[in-house]
Parts: C-alpha cells; structure tokens; sequence
C-alpha cells in the first residue's frame, strides 16, 4: 500500500530504542506503517500521497495528559478568562478590567485556577478593593489553587452570601466587624465551598458548550497535546453531564483521546453510585477516541486530603477505612481499576492499608489501579504500592505552592515532594499530568519545564538534581508512561510502526532549546491518527478551520488561552508590532496575548484600541 502521509526533514524523537533518529516517517490509515531512511520511505510513495516537510523542526510523540479534568473544563472554557502565564498582576487586572466591560449580565467573569501569586511580578494576589474598582457591576469569581476564591460585590449579590448566611462545613466565608461577608472565601480544610460557589453562576446553552469544548480540545491540541485521562471531578454527574462530549464523539469533532474516569458526588451514596456505574459500563468500553477508564478520582469523600500547603495537614475522617473498603470491594471484584487522590503520605498508608486487606481475598495487582498526586509519599509506601502492583500519576501542582509548602516545611522536604526518582527506582509505574484546570494550568510544558528544572512558576527551585529528570525522561513521562494508566500500552505513545499517528511538530527544539524556554515551547503541527488538528505558522493553511468562539464576549475570542510569559517574547512581539518596546506594560503584553491566541493579530487591529494601545500600526 502507498502512504497517506509522508513526513520528511524532521528531528524525529521517537522514543524507541530501536530506531531513536529516523529520517522520515510514513503514516496509512491512522498508524505509523514506516519509520526510517527518507529514500525508502520515499519509494513507497503513491500519487494520492501528501508529502510535509517539517523544516527540521523537532517532531515527538503526542503528549499524554494522565489527569486533567477536560470534560467538565471544556463545558465552561469559553467563559474563563485564563491568567495561566499572565507575567505581573497588573496584566491580569487589566484583562479582567476588558473582559468586565464586555460581559453581559447574568453572567461573570470567572477566572478558575491555572495561575499562582507566585507567577506575578508583584507576588501577590489582587486586592478586594482592586477587583471591585475593575468591575463594579459585573460579578467576578478568581480561583487561587484549591485555598481560596475572591469575589467582588456584585458576585456576592449573584450568590446570595449576606450576614446571615452561615459558614458551611469546611469551609469560611470571612467577614468584617459587621460580620457582612467581604468577598473572600477559604477552604478550611476542604474546596467544596469554591467549586459550590463557582457552580452558581450561569452556564453556556448547549449549542455553545459543543463550540467552548472544541475550542478548549484545540488549545490543547495547540500545546501538542492529543490523549487525555479525565479524572472526573466536583459537580461532574455521570451520564448527565458527559451529554456534550458524546454528541462531539459521535459527530467526528473529537481531536483529543479521551479515556475518563467516573467521580463519586454525594457523600454517603459512594457505593451506590459505583455499583450502577459498574453495571452499566465496563473499563474499555469505547472506542480509541472515547473509552471508559475506571473509577476515581474521589472514591469516597472522606479519603480526600485536599492541598491547601497553607493549611496544617487534614486528618482523614476515622471512618474513612470501612467506607473505602466497601468502594473498593465492590470495584476489584468487578475487574475495575481505580485512582485515587491522595496529597500526603498519612493518607497514602491508611489507604494502602485498606488495599492490603482486599489484595487477600480478591487481587488487585493487575488491575492498574494507582494513587494520584503523593507529593509527601514515603520510601515504605512506594515500596508497597509496587508490591501490589499499583502507579502514581503525578502533577505539577508543586510549581504552583511549591512556595507554600516550603513555608510549612521547610526547603529540606520540600527536595522530594513528589519523590519522582525513588518511585522510578522502585519499579513504580509513573506518569505525568496537570490537574488542570483548577489547579495548574492545563499547559503541559510548564509541567515538562518543572520535572527538568526543578523549578515553580515563581522561579524558585524545589528540587536538586537527584530528583530531576532528564528531557528525555520526562518527556517518557508525558508519553509511552502514560499509556499504562489508561491500559493502553503499546497503542500509542511512541512514534513506531503500528502505533496510532499521534505526533507533535514543536516551535522550538525541546532537547536543546534554554532550560527556562522550555515552559514557552508549542506545537505547530499536531496529529490525531494522521489526522491535522493544528496547524500555526506555514503549517495553518493544512489544518481544518474552527469555528468562532461563542458567545461573542468570550474571553477565549479576546484573549486566547494559556499567555506566554517570556518577558523576551513580550517584548520581541512588542517591537515587531508597533516598535513600544519600552512602553509595553499593558498594550506590549496585549500584543503578546493576540499572538498566542487562536485569533491572528493581523485580524484584530481593533483590539489594540480596546487596551489604549495609540502606536498600532496597519
């Protein structure tokens, strides 16, 4: 058979040992059919073959993304204004000042996690005072981490929180000396609070929650990202809320692999809730773009350990055993994997205490169950996780409260937190992923940019060599690593013959570009199955065209998604723009924002205007 495609003039990393640097790559019906010298891949060309000439552009496999929460993030992408790599708060305010402007009651500005104080020039979050002089009348809901949110006045009027409105369990809602509620609320100990608040606001019709998941699917299609897990997630009700997804799925709109995990919602009904789930579908079921995964991440509500770093540890509720014992039962003997949240290690042992006792009476060591996150997991319990044949997925939720963490515990802790060497060491599966987008931010390079460095968002250095990973290493973590937590292994993740075409065509080369560039990396042409699902520079004219952002107003249609932070890049776009480069403050930034964004700048020369940009030239 002649090719459909044929790639040439490209750094191939391919992951396989056999072949690490070919010189050209063929793909027919979806797979990887050869990999290779270019001339005899070249002679296997037919007359309906497409030639692409990556101009020795650094090629990977498509990333893999362990756990994000995609289906429940892409309902709501359209109307979050993102401040994921916003450089300095003045920045980020100005945005949200823009975005009050435009917003339409009754709906909000909601900016939902991917961001950090730390990130900011000016390290701090905006002030209440700040937030209501921005948008005096439009309601605005900021997420910081899973710690806090900040609400301006007229969200708090939207919400309904008076004086008399009590505190819930876990969670604070401050007050002045009136005990009127001044915008501020906390999560003490746990975020149910946030994300109930958060889910009073208006949501997108139907018909614009299918556009705001396409866009969010491209975003990350952008990054070079072409396979998810879904983690489920808070207010995530299963089947009711996968309707947008499924309809996607079946009209052919899908430009991610999704494989997705159900999410226990009412504490109390746990059991209940995974003995239907079990009896309606089963781990696999689907097909290679949509498929269910197992069980998680919230098994039971009370085996979560929520990371608020500025809060002490949580003790587990003494119930939480027999309560996760039932959960469990009921899964392994339905041959279902599950995952597990678990932040600290006190967590982790009581949990594996649990798996212990079921592994005696029904095994689970073949199952590819595994916990998530375990920043403070200890050398004991990695030990037993590999003892019972479990994984951890890992994130980068430290390079966003690393700084947190190491006012708690201290700089020597924080050296290993997650110790991502030792789980290597100990035969542990590993895999990396964001948590986005409540947490970090859904961008996989700052992710990839932390496991090499080290280092947070903020530029503070966590971790010393011994716990950081090569390029290569990490980049297996984001791949062929991944594939074993959605059992999938061998289908994907490498580029080698009859693996799935899942392939990434970088904007700079991984492997040698600066260690602090890594974070500000892209993809200019990203493959799903030999399918193009993003094209950018000379490669945009071969990828399908999106349709517009909906609704008008949309954040996504002002601003794009994840912001490049580079100051260099601030400032190379400033000057090449409209030549402001001392003066980019605000409008620099802008130009910057529009250029990362899926509007060309080119195209919106009134956007300039709208941030009081003068020196805009046509």
């Amino acid at each position: 058979m002649h090719p459909d495609l044929i790639l040439l003039n490209g750094k191939f990393t391919t992951l396989d040992p056999a072949q690490p640097n070919p010189e050209a790559v063929a793909i027919t019906d979806g797979r990887f059919s050869a990999v290779g010298d270019a001339s005899a891949i070249m002679s296997t060309k037919g007359a309906e073959t497409k030639v692409i000439d990556l101009q020795g552009r650094r090629a990977i496999p498509g990333l893999i993304d362990s756990h994000i929460h995609v289906i429940r993030g892409g309902l709501s992408y359209n109307i979050e204004l993102r401040w994921d790599g916003v450089p300095s708060l003045a920045d980020a305010m100005a945005m949200l000042k823009r975005q009050a402007e435009i917003t339409p009651p009754p709906h909000w500005v909601r900016v939902v996690g991917g961001f950090t104080e730390h990130q900011f020039a000016e390290k701090r979050l905006p002030t209440l005072a700040e937030i209501n002089a921005a948008a005096p009348d439009t309601p605005v809901f900021i997420l910081h981490l899973y710690d806090r949110a900040l609400l301006n006045a007229a969200a708090l009027r939207a919400v309904g929180y008076t004086k008399d409105t009590p505190n819930p369990p876990g969670g604070e809602i401050q007050r002045d000396a009136q005990g009127n509620p001044t915008g501020l609320l906390l999560a003490k100990p746990n975020a149910v609070i946030l994300y109930a608040t958060l889910a009073k606001g208006p949501k997108l019709a139907p018909e614009q929650q299918l556009n705001s998941t396409r866009h969010f699917m491209r975003e990350l299609n952008r990054l070079g990202v072409t396979s998810v897990i879904d983690a489920g997630g808070g207010y995530q009700n299963y089947p009711d809320d996968y309707n947008i997804i499924e309809k996607l799925h079946a009209d052919g709109e899908m430009t991610l692999r999704i494989a997705y995990n159900l999410f226990t919602q009412k504490k109390g009904e746990e059991v209940a809730d995974f003995t239907r789930w079990t009896g309606m579908v089963k781990p696999g079921q689907g097909d290679d773009l949509y498929r269910v995964n197992g069980a998680g991440e919230m098994l039971v509500f009370s085996a979560a350990d929520f990371e608020d770093f500025r809060e002490p540890r949580p003790d587990l509720d003494p119930a939480m055993e027999g309560e996760l014992e039932q959960v469990v039962r009921v899964l392994a003997e339905k041959n279902w994997p599950w995952r597990l949240h678990a932040t600290y290690d006190e967590s982790i042992s009581r949990a594996l205490d649990v798996f212990e006792k079921v592994h005696k009476d029904t095994p689970i060591d073949k199952l590819h169950w595994f916990f998530d996150h375990a920043e403070t997991v200890s050398d004991r319990n990695i030990d037993r996780i590999a003892k019972l044949g479990g994984g951890i997925a890992v994130q980068h939720r430290m390079a966003f409260q690393g700084e947190y963490f190491i006012d708690r515990y201290g700089a020597k802790a924080a050296e290993a937190s997650p110790p991502i060497k030792r789980m290597l060491a100990a035969g542990v599966p590993v895999g990396a992923g964001t948590d986005a987008t409540r947490v970090a931010s859904y961008n996989p390079w700052v992710s990839l940019s932390w496991l090499v460095s080290g280092k947070t968002v903020g530029g503070t250095r966590l971790y010393p060599p011994a716990n950081r990973l090569d390029r290569l290493e990490a980049l297996r973590l984001w791949t062929e690593a991944n594939t074993w937590f959605s059992r999938e292994e061998g289908k994907k993740g490498r580029i080698v013959v009859g693996a799935l075409a899942d392939l990434a065509v970088l904007s700079a080369d991984y492997l040698t570009v600066a260690e602090d560039d890594i974070a500000h990396l892209s993809s200019v042409l990203t493959m799903l199955g030999g399918r193009i699902v993003h094209g950018a520079g000379d490669f945009k004219p071969l990828a399908p065209a999106l349709p517009p952002p909906t609704p008008d107003w949309s954040p996504v249609k002002q601003f794009g998604g994840y912001q490049d932070r580079s100051v260099q890049q601030l400032q190379k776009v400033a000057a090449a723009s409209c030549g402001c480069v001392n003066n980019c403050n605000v409008h620099g930034h802008a130009h910057a924002m529009a250029w990362t964004s899926t509007t060309p700048a080119s195209d919106t020369a009134s956007f300039w205007g709208s941030f009081g940009c003068s020196c805009w030239a046509v």
